[in-house]
């Protein structure tokens, strides 16, 4: 059974930083393409930055220069480090997971991925 399990969110000011962890478990997570997608009050699930299983990253404009997706294979967790953080980036964090080798780009929409966690809240005051 597919599990990822989002933490590392909280409060913070702007111009601040959150470190994102996602711990997956139930299956071969070196094969997946992994990514972090965002929910804010009101708006559509957005696609934040995607980690195909080949290596490839792709972000979103939005966060291109503030973010920074990583994953360790040996211990089936990704990583979301967000810096230069604006009450804008206000959300939930997703963790998910696709089994398929999808195009890069579209690996930043919300339809590419099969699995999915339960999300951890990213608060930005301003």
């Amino acid at each position: 059974q597919v599990q990822l399990v989002e933490s590392g969110g909280g409060s913070v000011q702007a111009g601040g930083s959150l470190r994102l962890s996602c711990a997956a478990s139930g299956f071969t997570y070196e094969g997946y393409s992994m990514g972090w997608v965002r929910e804010a009050p009101g708006k559509e699930r957005e696609g934040v930055a995607a980690l195909r299983s080949d290596g490839s990253i792709r972000y979103a404009d939005y966060v291109k220069g503030r973010f920074t997706i990583s994953r360790d294979n040996a211990k089936n967790s990704l990583f979301l480090q967000m810096n230069s953080l604006q009450p804008e980036d206000t959300a939930m964090y997703y963790c998910a997971a696709s089994k398929y080798s999808r195009v890069i780009g579209l690996l930043l929409t919300r339809a590419a991925y099969e699995y999915w966690g339960r999300g951890t809240q990213v608060t930005v005051s301003s």
